[in-house]
């Protein structure tokens, strides 16, 4: 045999394990692949694990929510029962003492920050007295201060419901000094 036939025969062997390789493969790689009934009950399976679990987390949100409203009606119940038995009694002559000037019951001109027009802001919307705007948030303060126009955008109220709590509650010297501190943006 010379070299040349030598070599054809090496290319037909060659070529005869490629197609045998590949036809092998070919069966091996399908058998491995399941079937398309097989994947639709491995989904539907997954469906159902998918529906309990967002039934599980609803029943969650539920339970949460109710213990978030039993929690905000007992706070509410403390905070009245709180308010109900402390009771605050406004004594001018302490007060007198501390600013060094006559200080009138309810008075929101006390608290730093607030003059006469936005006094009159919070008489416009029901807060009168130092308890209602100590029991104000400052979110509701800035409202008011909204509703009086863009010149009182300057005003920071966060501090006033602190202030207006240590007038009604009648800590004067505290009040005093916090607003000393605090006078003019000095901190």
């Amino acid at each position: 045999m010379d070299w040349e036939g030598s070599t054809i025969w090496y290319w037909i062997i060659l070529a005869f394990t490629g197609i045998i390789s590949g036809i092998l493969g070919y069966f091996f790689g399908k058998s491995d692949t399941p079937t398309i009934p097989e994947k639709s009950v491995e989904l539907n399976e997954l469906e159902v694990q998918n529906a309990k679990l967002k039934s599980d987390l609803e029943t969650c949100h539920k339970r949460l929510q109710t213990y978030t409203t039993k929690t905000k009606e007992l706070q509410f119940d403390k905070d009245i029962k709180l308010s109900e038995s402390t009771s605050f009694s406004f004594d001018a002559e302490q007060a007198k003492v501390a600013f060094g000037k006559s200080i009138k019951e309810n008075d929101l001109k006390l608290v730093e920050g607030i003059g006469p027009k936005i006094e009159g802001l919070f008489h416009d919307f029901g807060i009168k007295t130092w308890k209602e705007l100590a029991e104000t948030s400052a979110d509701k303060c800035q409202e008011v201060l909204d509703s009086g126009g863009k010149r009182y955008r300057i005003h920071d109220p966060a501090s006033w419901p602190m202030q207006a709590k240590m007038a009604y509650e009648g800590h004067w010297q505290q009040l005093f000094d916090w607003q000393e501190k605090h006078r003019a943006g000095k901190y």
